[in-house]
């Protein structure tokens, strides 16, 4: 019997080959890929599947490689203008030997180096920004994929909805299922794929990096200009002569223009239309209904619910009265009768202008998708034998980190904990492994003298010149 490292006898004469990229140490029979269908079995030797990829784009080839210099079009040695990625590098986890590729260069006059890898991450997951008025779940709320928990529901921002999908926990800490559904979300995800989450107590969404969100089926298109007071503030002046009270319908903070100050700012009347949910300062509602689908993210679909009372001694017959929602999608126009009841009427043209002003004012409702990883482990160990080094250089801004070229947002703190908008990565940048983890191209940049300094493998260091002359490239011209 052999060990998980040694192959057999009978299993190197059939010419099977063992891959040593991550812990499941695949053993793989000639033709064939294995688990993770990034590398193969070809001709008795062990290659990568994709191709190395290099970026094109200038603003992420000043990272690393000469500005101003001719753009590279394939040529052999002519790769200035190109910056290698993470891409199609391989991986050496765990990294007790050092990262696949060490590229020197030369920046303004600067030696520069680059160290190269695909990490495979375990501690890692996804924060999505869902562009949203609609009412998703309550917060801790879990989000399941195929009935696996994923991930959960964490903090409503100013017209979008927070998740927190993925992590170690999920990854690892549950069932395998659990943990091979988690892996396959977020493998998706990272590569700018659709995936239809479930919230429990809440709705289904279809998340897609920069694709608008798909809400109970129903595509939504704008996120919200502001709260119901922001857009009080904002359209106040533009009502005035035409209305004699505005109600901007809000699951958080509903606006009431005659009380408000910017109707006080104006002299309006007050109308004495007094709406349900805890008020607030003058003209700011709270809670005036459920959350939901409905106007405003309430669950309401008739207006007119949210109305608690109409004072006799402060409205009016023929009073004129607008509610609207903060996106514009929903608007009513209502005149009180002899008994001051809202019945509803024709709107006149200019307070239609005003509500498709406050629809044109709203932006393109977006899905947005930031990786965020610990890259921390034996990774490091890749770049340097002193591993703490780099994360302190990383800290002390003389080591740039990017993944597949795009800079990331690095935590302050101790340890790399990073963060990169997936959007802006080139297409099929992530790749995964059965443990289950993802794997991610994450490159280091830094003085050659800075990472001698760091302990780093200066001596492998190549040029990119080098790595066009061995090694199958794929060039990029970066993400969106």
């Amino acid at each position: 019997m052999s060990d998980d490292i040694t192959l057999t006898e009978a299993e190197a004469k059939a010419g099977i080959v063992r891959c040593d990229a991550c812990p499941v140490l695949c053993r793989i029979r000639p033709g064939r890929a294995g688990a993770c269908d990034r590398y193969a079995n070809e001709d008795g030797k062990l290659v990568r599947v994709d191709p190395l990829v290099l970026l094109a784009k200038p603003d992420l080839a000043r990272v690393a490689f000469v500005e101003g210099s001719d753009s590279w079009r394939g040529e052999l040695g002519k790769g200035e203008g190109a910056f290698i990625t993470g891409i199609g590098a391989t991986t050496t986890y765990p990294d007790y030997k050092p990262a696949p590729f060490i590229v020197s260069s030369k920046h303004e006059g600067v030696d520069m180096v680059t160290v190269v890898t695909e990490g495979i991450f375990s501690y890692c997951g996804v924060k999505v920004k869902i562009d949203t008025d609609r009412y998703l779940g309550p917060e801790q709320a879990a989000v399941r994929v195929k009935g696996e928990a994923v991930g959960h529901v964490t903090t409503a921002e100013y017209g979008s909805q927070m998740l927190s999908l993925g992590g170690v926990h999920h990854l690892v800490g549950g069932s395998k299922k659990e943990g091979v559904v988690t892996c396959d979300a977020l493998l998706a995800l990272c590569n700018r794929e659709a995936v239809e989450l479930a919230i429990d107590d809440g709705s289904t969404v279809v998340v897609q990096a920069d694709r608008p969100p798909v809400v109970n089926g129903t595509r939504e298109e704008r996120m919200r200009v502001g709260c119901g007071s922001a857009a009080i503030g904002m359209f106040a002046p533009q009502w005035q002569g035409h209305v004699d009270e505005v109600i901007v319908v809000d699951d958080h903070i509903t606006g009431v223009l005659s009380e408000h100050q910017g109707g006080r700012f104006l002299d309006m009347k007050p109308a004495g239309i007094r709406v349900r949910g805890r008020k607030s300062t003058p003209g700011r509602y709270f809670q005036v209904a459920e959350p939901g689908l409905g106007w405003g993210g309430t669950n309401v679909s008739d207006p007119l619910d949210i109305i608690e009372k109409i004072d006799p001694k402060q409205a009016w017959p023929g009073l004129k009265l607008l509610m609207v929602s903060t996106t514009g999608e929903h608007s009513a126009w209502f005149e009180l009768d002899q008994d001051l009841k809202p019945k509803p009427a024709d709107m006149p043209a200019p307070v239609r202008h005003v509500v498709e002003r406050i629809a044109e004012n709203c932006e393109p409702a977006l899905c947005t998708v930031m990786f965020m990883a610990g890259a921390g482990g034996s990774l490091r160990a890749g770049v340097t034998e002193n591993p703490v080094r780099l994360t302190r250089s990383v800290r002390d801004a003389l080591t740039k980190v990017t993944l597949g070229g795009v800079p990331a947002y690095v935590w302050p703190g101790g340890g790399i904990t990073l963060m990169v908008d997936v959007a802006k990565m080139p297409e099929k940048s992530f790749g995964y492994v059965p443990t289950p983890a993802l794997v991610a191209p994450i490159e280091f940049t830094l003085r050659a003298s800075d990472y001698a300094a760091l302990g780093g493998y200066a001596s492998r260091a190549v040029t990119l010149e080098d790595v066009l002359r061995t090694h199958k490239v794929r060039l990029d011209e970066g993400g969106q």
